[in-house]
Parts: C-alpha cells; sequence; structure tokens
C-alpha cells in the first residue's frame, strides 16, 4: 500500500474550514497536523489553494446491475461517482432478479468486488412474501432493509399491512423507504389518462399525478408505524414541504428513530424545468412546484439529515417515449457534490454544512465504520476540489453508460481534482488509476 502526503489543504470536517497537511498510510489517515512537510512519503501534493473534504456518502443508488446492463453497471456508474467525489455508495434492491433473497443480495457483492472503483454496501430487499430472508440480513455488513411503500418501478410493492406490521416490530436494522401512497397514484393516473386522452397533456403533468397528497400519505404512514414499534426508520427522497413536520430537528442525529434523505434534483429543479427537460427529469417521487426553496429550508434546519442523489439512469430512447410509457428516474452522481457546491457559491449554503449532509451526516445515520470524516485512524476517502476551476458539463465528460445528463450543457464553478478511495488515489484531473481500491462498506451495529 503507498504512503501519500498531502499538504497545504483547505480541509473542510467537523464544522470548520483550516489549513492542514495529511499524511496517508496503509489506505488510512495516519497524522493530520500543521505542518507535516518533513515527513517522508511515495506521493506528495501541493494542495495549495484546493479544499480538501471527506469522500461523498450517497446512500441510495441505481447501478442496473444485474439484469438491466444496457442502462448501466457497477464499473460504469461507481467512476463516475469517483469522478465526481462520491467513494461509497448504497444501491438499491430493484435490480433483475430483484434482491430478495440472501443468495441473490451475495450476487450483487461479489460483482461490485470485482469491479467496484468506490466502496459499496446494498440494501436487502423487502416484499410482501420475504419476511424470513428479510430477517436473515447481517446488519453489520448490509447497510438496511429497503422497503417500496409505492411500488414506484419495478415489482417490490409492500401494500399488505400485516406485512408491514412484522417488518416494522421485528426488523432490528434500518428500514429505508421510497414513500408514495400507491392507491393515490393509480387514481391519479386513470382520471389523468382520461381527461388527456385525446389532447395535449400538460408540462407538469407528473408533479400533478405524483403530487404532494400521494407522498405525505405514505411518509406519515411510515413514521406512523416506526414510532410504534420503535423502528430504526429512514425515509428516502423526500420531495415536498408537507413532508417535513414528521422530522425532529430538536434532537442530534445520533439519537434519532427517524431520519430522512433530500435527492440534489430535488433542491436543484423545479417542475418548470419540465417545459425544457421533459421526461429527462420525471422520477419519483417527481420534481414539484414551489418546493425546492422549503426542502433547502429543511436541509438547513436538520429536519432534512442526508444529501443523495437516487442516481437511476435509463437510456435516451427510452426516455424520448411519450410521457406514458417513459421510466422514472436520471443520472446524477457525477456532479451531486458539484450542484451542492453551486448552492454554496449562491450563498444558499455553507461548506461546512454541505460536508455534514453529504458525508459526516450518511457514516453516522448507517453507522459506517470508520469513513465520513478526516479523522486519525479512519480509511483515506477524500477529495480535493478546486473552488475556482469552471467546469462544464459535456459529452466529453460525461461517464455514465447511458451517456447523458440533466446538467448537460450547465457549467458549474467548482471542479473536482483529485478523489481517494481507501488511501489510493484513483482520479486524478480526468485520468483514472486502474488499481481499484473500492471496499465492502462495514457498520457498527
Amino acid at each position: 500500500m503507498s504512503t501519500s502526503l498531502i499538504l497545504n489543504a483547505k480541509v473542510i470536517n467537523e464544522g470548520k474550514i483550516q489549513e492542514l497537511d495529511i499524511l496517508i498510510k496503509d489506505g488510512k489517515i495516519d497524522r493530520i497536523d500543521k505542518n507535516l512537510s518533513h515527513l517522508a512519503a511515495q506521493y506528495i501534493f501541493d494542495a495549495q489553494g484546493l479544499h480538501l473534504m471527506p469522500g461523498v456518502i450517497d446512500d441510495q443508488v441505481h447501478f442496473r446491475e444485474p439484469g438491466l446492463t444496457h442502462k448501466a453497471n457497477i464499473e460504469t456508474e461507481s467512476k463516475a461517482a469517483l469522478a465526481g467525489g462520491t467513494t461509497s455508495f448504497m444501491e438499491m434492491p430493484n435490480t433483475v432478479p430483484n434482491a430478495l433473497t440472501q443468495e441473490l443480495l451475495e450476487d450483487k457483492y461479489q460483482i461490485a468486488e470485482k469491479s467496484s472503483w468506490t466502496n459499496y454496501s446494498f440494501f436487502m430487499g423487502g416484499s410482501n412474501d420475504n419476511y424470513d430472508e428479510a430477517m436473515k440480513t447481517d446488519l453489520s455488513k448490509v447497510c438496511g432493509l429497503k422497503l417500496f411503500m409505492g411500488s414506484s418501478t419495478g415489482n417490490m410493492l409492500v401494500d399488505n399491512e400485516k406485512t408491514l406490521e412484522n417488518i416494522f416490530s421485528n426488523f432490528s436494522g434500518l428500514i429505508a423507504t421510497h414513500c408514495e401512497d400507491e392507491s393515490t397514484v393509480k387514481a391519479n393516473l386513470e382520471f389523468y389518462k382520461v381527461k388527456y386522452a385525446n389532447s395535449e397533456i400538460p408540462y407538469d403533468i407528473h408533479a400533478i399525478i405524483r403530487d404532494e397528497k400521494a407522498c405525505y400519505i405514505s411518509s406519515s404512514m411510515a413514521a406512523g408505524l416506526a414510532k410504534k414499534h420503535g423502528t430504526r426508520l429512514h425515509i428516502l427522497h423526500i420531495s415536498t414541504g408537507e413532508e417535513l413536520e414528521l422530522f425532529d430537528n430538536t434532537i442530534p442525529l445520533k439519537e434519532k428513530k427517524i431520519t430522512s434523505e433530500v435527492c440534489v434534483h430535488h433542491l436543484y429543479f423545479d417542475a418548470e424545468d419540465y417545459k425544457t427537460l421533459g421526461t429527462k427529469i420525471k422520477c419519483n417521487p417527481a420534481i414539484k412546484h414551489d418546493h425546492k426553496d422549503k426542502l433547502m429550508e429543511g436541509l438547513l434546519s436538520d429536519k432534512l439529515d442526508i444529501i443523495a442523489t437516487d442516481h437511476a439512469p435509463h437510456t435516451l430512447e427510452e426516455k424520448d417515449n411519450n410521457y406514458w410509457n417513459a421510466p422514472s428516474g436520471l443520472p446524477l452522481i457525477q456532479n451531486s457534490l458539484q450542484v451542492m457546491l453551486d448552492f454554496y457559491e449562491k450563498g444558499k449554503i455553507s461548506l461546512e454544512k454541505i460536508i455534514e449532509k453529504m458525508c459526516h451526516a450518511p457514516a453516522e445515520c448507517f453507522r459506517i465504520d470508520h469513513r465520513g470524516y478526516i479523522r486519525e485512524g479512519y480509511w483515506a476517502d477524500l477529495v480535493l476540489v478546486d473552488m475556482n476551476k469552471p467546469y462544464t458539463v459535456s459529452k466529453d465528460n460525461i461517464l455514465y453508460k447511458v451517456g447523458w445528463s440533466p446538467f448537460e450543457g450547465k457549467t458549474f464553478g467548482a471542479s473536482i481534482i483529485k478523489t481517494f478511495v481507501s488511501g489510493e488515489l484513483l482520479y486524478d484531473e480526468g485520468k483514472f488509476n486502474d488499481n481499484k481500491s473500492g471496499k465492502r462498506l462495514l457498520f457498527n451495529r
């Protein structure tokens, strides 16, 4: 294992920005101090003028492997993540076949061990009829159990009340939920399909069909079950201001039983963006009118705990279908950190808060072992950023297998310069080191 020394970096960590040096040894952060230039190392990097931060931990991605690899795979999407400063991901179970048995779940870990550029974990999937399999989950090696309380895409809807009661009362780990009320969405869909059968479909139809009511009914139901049974619940991709009332910001994250996530696209886009981007930003839950500012307020007030992506690529051919047939989901992970830094440049959030929500909070929420912070003894998952080097998203630099991004043509003010994973420099100003060092995430239960 190589030894590296990073000098003169503006380190963003645990609510502070300080100029520090970092010594990396055997994959971990060996020393942190103000002047380590006298130490020997195989690789020395002068980071004068650059910001150093922990690697981003994305707790919700869809990398499509196995079964949907015409859209993406673990190798391609983790490489895009790496280039964007994300060093760890947690991937969802609605691949093909769905990860509803321990054997199928382990198959995904075997794929990642051989191909992932970054650290990885995979959610066990829950269904109406796999209770016994779900309860076998090794919580020291698996990030949690994912329940689709709203079908979204795939065939993993969990809507049996007895099943939900059993899972919430007996599963001892973290349950992550997709919350949209299926009956509300179906009723809306049927009504508007008839209404617009012979006329032009409104540009914001997705926000109307998958509306605020559908989200709140389901999220409040999940929160109610968690409170009833004392369950550890994490509600994914909150998209409405109404749902903020379900979350507590008066206690530390470590003490919360019910936590929440907001995704970069719900912070960045508004339903008006359907006019220009159309089905490219069709996703579940939907991007809605007049909620992104409320969501940012919820983030800043700590009602929303984590920033993630719900990275979910589809090919342009699939997305170019008419509204009724276009799939939901969009690729985001390569630019998620830059999106948040863009908000910083606009004065909407501090650098310290970005790092708290993208790095520290996921580590705390999921109790990830020795990652998410810049601390001596922790794994060296690190990102160097140049806040003064513009970066324009283009076909030439998009790394997703689908080859497109909703940010195409957008110029961000900051660039990701280097990304270290478990101590190895894997991304260096557009170049990649093939010595992949991503590891399976472990959890302190």
